[in-house]
């Protein structure tokens, strides 16, 4: 089942209704079900709205996405719409312990802003057991806090090193300051007259913490390194940054923002540089691409000089998850790694829960604890299962990352040209405190 964008929006009006609702929907009033296992909030024995098999009992988990008008709504409704269909998978193969999960009833948007998030936070707060989706590090921040006091597990989209330090966070993939170090070697591995690097993304967890990452690759590496921030907007935005970069010409700029930044960036770049003789490489963090870029007029640029660096491999991979995915979701009017991703991140909630369930406790404290605990998860071959050791804490970080090029024949833009690897930079880096925090 796919949640087309009119259900997404429908989805996040009615939900101000449905709190009203707590006792029917989610809130849950506690106790131990008939199978002896504790339940709290957003756990009910009454069937979820849309139930497979209304015998069963209801899971509600909450989204908190950027749905409408934030720069990265291309990538978070199909990140929305791949979630749903994994829990439809789940719930036709028999739910969790005699339950069945929802993910569509508490769908809010954040429009990847702290403030909105800590209020449609507050409003689906009351009636779910935890969230499968919180987009944007900064947004996730907003609410760190509350979800740690209230014991919610949260599953982010969003790869920010802080979470490696939070028991209620279930990250997946490397995070963006490991992302950006394996970019780095890769890329000297390609041109080892690399002698400069200048790292280009938003403020916040998202931007800095990768440019956290490429300072210390650069003091590793003995390279300039200089750091340029800049907000979200096209070439009325990006020009400072243009001129700087060609003002000071560094060998490789890391670009950690959303597609339509990094692909002004580097057309302006192609075409301004052109007479100075100057041509960088680019390396994306993952969200920095859209395959919509190949159908506008960066493509050119963009498939000469840019490549991305992942956390998986995109759509066309050959796993059994992806395939799973791509039974599951069919082929998507318009297709972009947002439903990949969301796919990937809902697998550690998945054993999280079973895991709780074991325990006999589907409290929000039992999942916390059954999440932390957690040494291995099985992502169906789409990440190795040591990236699910989250008993390890940030000891264990994963630090394994994918180079793509654009491909304008692959699926969703992108072909994969250097599979899971960590470079010398990172396998040597120990995570003590959140990258963000280096600069």
């Amino acid at each position: 089942m796919r949640i087309s964008s009119r259900r997404i929006a429908a989805a996040s009006a009615a939900a101000i209704l449905v709190v009203g609702l707590a006792g029917c929907r989610g809130g849950g009033g506690g106790g131990t079900d008939e199978q002896g296992i504790r339940t709290d909030v957003g756990v009910t024995s009454e069937p979820c709205p849309d139930a497979i098999d209304e015998t069963k009992g209801c899971i509600y988990l909450g989204t908190l996405s950027d749905l409408t008008v934030g720069p990265f709504k291309p990538l978070a409704v199909p990140i929305t719409e791949s979630q749903a269909a994994f829990w439809k998978r789940v719930n036709e193969a028999g739910g969790i312990a005699g339950y069945e999960v929802d993910v569509t009833t508490y769908v809010k948007d954040n429009q990847y802003n702290p403030g909105v998030t800590t209020q449609v936070y507050n409003e689906i707060k009351p009636n779910i057991l935890g969230l499968i989706q919180t987009l944007g590090s900064e947004p996730t921040n907003a609410i760190l806090a509350d979800l740690k006091s209230s014991n919610i597990l949260a599953v982010p989209a969003a790869w920010s090193s802080t979470f490696a330090f939070e028991d209620i966070i279930l990250e997946s993939g490397a995070n963006y300051c490991v992302e950006a170090m394996n970019a780095i070697d890769w890329a000297l591995e390609q041109k080892p007259d690399i002698d400069s690097v200048t790292a280009v993304g938003y403020p916040g967890d998202y931007g800095d913490d990768a440019a956290g990452g490429v300072k210390y690759s650069a003091e590793q590496n003995d390279l300039t390194f200089k750091h340029i921030a800049t907000g979200p907007g096209g070439g009325d935005v990006q020009g400072a940054v243009v001129s700087q970069l060609i003002t000071e010409k560094p060998d490789l700029v890391i670009l950690t923002t959303g597609p339509t930044e990094a692909a002004t960036i580097v057309t302006l770049v192609a075409l301004q540089g052109a007479s100075a003789g100057y041509a960088p490489m680019f390396i994306g963090n993952s969200p920095t691409w859209n395959p919509a870029i190949l159908a506008s007029p960066a493509a050119g640029a963009m498939t000469a000089m840019y490549h991305q660096a992942g956390p998986w491999g995109p759509w066309g991979s050959d796993t059994p998850g992806h395939e799973a995915m791509r039974e599951a979701l069919g082929t998507p009017a318009t297709l972009n790694d947002g439903y990949t991703a969301g796919w990937v991140w809902s697998y550690p909630m998945k054993a999280a829960l079973e895991k709780a369930a074991a325990n006999k406790d589907l409290t929000r404290k039992g999942l916390v604890d059954a999440a932390k605990s957690l040494t291995s998860v099985d992502y169906e071959g789409m990440l190795p299962s040591e990236a699910g050791n989250y008993a390890a804490g940030a000891a264990g970080q994963f630090k394994q990352t994918l180079i793509s090029k654009p491909d304008a024949n692959a699926p969703t833009g992108v072909t994969t040209v250097e599979d899971f690897f960590t470079g010398p930079t990172a396998e040597g880096f120990t995570l003590t405190k959140a990258c963000h925090e280096t600069l």
